[in-house]
């Protein structure tokens, strides 16, 4: 994969999301899918796997909540997006939370590989290229893909143009995850996609 310079990555805290109205069981399936779309892309950018997920977890102090492969899995396959019936299909808003920090430290510490991966998108658009034309892009795009056709349901029957735009708008969303408030700003993002 890509080298990427780890930029140190300060420890959010719970109380810069607080849950004011719990979301609804409809709302947390939405919720579970956005976040595993989002850990997606982390994974398809920056290489990350379940043992940088672990790592985030005890670096959070909140590896009570993830404590190991399975359980992050179990957290992972309650995505409502997932192919097969193996993870547990109840998350709670804690859980939730957990996974948010996760995402956000994640995104932190490979910001500038995801600033770098935006500052191409941005240059090909300018020039009227397609974001495949550079090989940090493609490569997250195939990967992203290739993963996305794999793991979900609709895998196969989600247009390639379809999961091209749906990695590329998880890219532009990491970079706003990456920076400060990154965590607050992408639980009120959750909370408002999930109405």
């Amino acid at each position: 994969m890509h080298p990427s310079v780890k930029t140190p990555a300060s420890v959010p805290k719970w109380e810069e999301f607080t849950v004011t109205d719990a979301p609804q069981p409809a709302q947390l399936d939405n919720i579970k899918a956005q976040l595993d779309l989002i850990l997606l892309a982390l994974e398809a950018l920056a290489g990350i796997g379940s043992e940088a997920m672990l790592r985030a977890a005890v670096d959070l102090k909140i590896e009570s909540m993830v404590a190991d492969r399975v359980a992050l899995w179990r957290l992972r396959q309650s995505s409502p997006l997932r192919k097969g019936q193996g993870g547990r299909k109840k998350l709670d808003v804690e859980e939730a939370r957990a996974l948010v920090l996760i995402s956000c430290y994640l995104a932190k510490q490979n910001q500038e590989l995801i600033r770098r991966a935006v500052g191409l998108l941005e240059q090909l658009a300018e020039q009227n290229r397609e974001p495949h034309q550079a090989a940090l892009i493609g490569d997250y795009l195939d990967t992203f893909c290739n993963t996305y056709q794999e793991r979900m349901e609709d895998g196969e029957s989600v247009s390639p143009d379809t999961l091209t735009h749906l990695a590329l708008k998880l890219l532009i969303d990491l970079l706003f995850y990456s920076g400060p408030g990154g965590s607050r700003r992408l639980w009120l993002a959750l909370l408002d996609r999930s109405r």
